[in-house]
């Protein structure tokens, strides 16, 4: 075993998953700095002695990629490069027994509600004047803000509920005042997540508060785009698409997850929807809103889909054309309601379903951006990679969406700025583009 000199302790945080688990490490970051601890987020040293791996336990890949996480820093600890390794998150709050067994070299495993647990290992308290003061661990133009936390839908695939609990909305005046701390420090975009944004406030408020929501923070100084993300079709509030409209720093973009094209497969998935309500949904929103990106989400190989309901999930994205478009497999998750179905389709068929549905959307995605050569946009400057500055229209999301490429050797763009930009070339995913001066 290597020997080491006492230091004072040093936290790093490691996150797995999604931008969610992303928002609740920056809680917890922000909380232990707070306190007087020395802590950071994927520092990318090996100087820190205690170990913080926030895990996701959505489906296979993700658990597996924790596990795997997990396993390293253990063995680090029995290395003596680490004193401590802690785990929380999802996988730790669906798993935790099972966790404690396989895995007990691990200090301790934490819920995804215990921050005040973990604080208490660093004899530390929350800080509830912090509520809102959350640091970034990325470029601070942009920022999510989680507007709930958990989900009382009952989709037969998905194991959020038994990781994340029912549905809590954070109060509208405690979003405001996010919004605010936020503008005041450079975020110029902030993206609204939730398990579930259309449930927000039925709880508190009840009534749906979706879209007074986002006029309120519409209304904070400095913030010139609020992005909305999944939002769940069944119940969708038409105001929000009205307040939309009428306001021009809202974004006219819409991720709203729709999981399947076809009715049978919707009413196995438990959605209470159907494909011609969600056709209409959709029809419906454009309608009020032509200029919109909208963005969604399937899931390829759900028990019940036959052929025949495959063939309508790809009739579906043929016919309503999505701008924006992810696919997944299917995963079977033990104690979720489909976990009793049989999963019948093996992977293989699964994955290619799933690649033969995004080369459709490829095509389709292609004919849009040729669309947009000669236009003129107002874009984000997100980074500058390689030889070129990136960025993202209004209708475009962090990461997962198209980006717009400038010439680094022709332009210069100040990353977290907006610039306007003509697209001189447009390919499946990406737009390139001139600086108009």
């Amino acid at each position: 075993m290597k020997a080491r000199t006492l230091k004072k302790d040093k936290v790093n945080i490691i996150t797995m998953g999604c931008s969610k688990n992303l928002v609740d490490s920056e809680v917890l970051l922000t909380q232990l700095k707070g306190n007087g601890i020395n802590a950071s987020h994927e520092s990318g040293t090996d100087d820190n002695n205690i170990i913080i791996i926030n895990t996701c336990g959505f489906i296979d890949n993700a658990k597996q990629e924790s596990v795997d996480t997990i396993l390293q820093y253990v063995d680090a600890k029995e290395q003596g490069l680490v004193d401590k390794v802690y785990v929380t998150g999802c996988l730790s709050q669906r798993y935790k027994d099972d966790l404690e067994k396989e895995i007990p070299q691990v200090d301790a495993f934490f819920g995804t509600r215990d921050l005040p647990a973990i604080l208490k290992k660093f004899k530390a308290d929350y800080k509830h004047e912090l509520v809102g003061e959350r640091l970034l661990t990325h470029s601070s133009h942009y920022a999510y803000m989680k507007i709930s936390e958990g989900c009382d839908r009952p989709c037969s695939f998905c194991a959020i509920p038994l990781m994340r609990g029912g549905h809590v909305s954070r109060p509208i005046e405690e979003l405001v005042k996010e919004a605010e701390h936020k503008a005041a420090n450079g975020t110029k975009e902030l993206l609204l997540i939730a398990q579930d944004s259309t449930y927000y406030g039925l709880d508190i408020y009840k009534k749906r508060n979706l879209a007074e929501l986002m006029r309120r923070l519409s209304d904070v100084n400095g913030i010139d785009w609020i992005r909305l993300h999944y939002a769940y079709p069944t119940g969708f509030p038409m105001e929000v698409i009205e307040v939309m409209k009428e306001r021009e720093n809202i974004c006219n973009y819409l991720d709203i997850p729709l999981q399947h094209g076809s009715t049978d497969v919707l009413k196995a998935m438990r959605r209470g929807t159907t494909r011609q309500k969600q056709e209409d949904l959709i029809h419906s929103i454009r309608d009020i809103l032509p200029d919109i990106a909208i963005r969604t989400t399937l899931i390829a190989g759900h028990p019940g889909e036959g052929e025949k309901e495959y063939q309508e999930m790809v009739d579906f994205i043929e016919r309503m054309k999505f701008e924006r478009l992810g696919v997944f497999t299917y995963s079977h998750e033990e104690n979720t309601h489909a976990f009793s179905m049989e999963d019948s389709i093996p992977q293989e068929v699964k994955q290619e379903r799933a690649n033969n549905l995004m080369e459709i959307q490829e095509q389709i995605s292609y004919d849009l951006n040729q669309e947009k050569i000669g236009k003129t946009f107002k874009v984000l400057i997100d980074k500058k990679e390689g030889g070129h500055f990136i960025g993202r229209t209004e209708y475009d999301s962090v990461e997962v969406d198209n980006e717009v490429l400038i010439d680094a050797s022709k332009h210069y763009c100040r990353v977290g700025d907006f610039v306007n930009v003509k697209v001189t070339e447009a390919t499946e995913f990406d737009l390139y583009a001139e600086v108009e001066e």
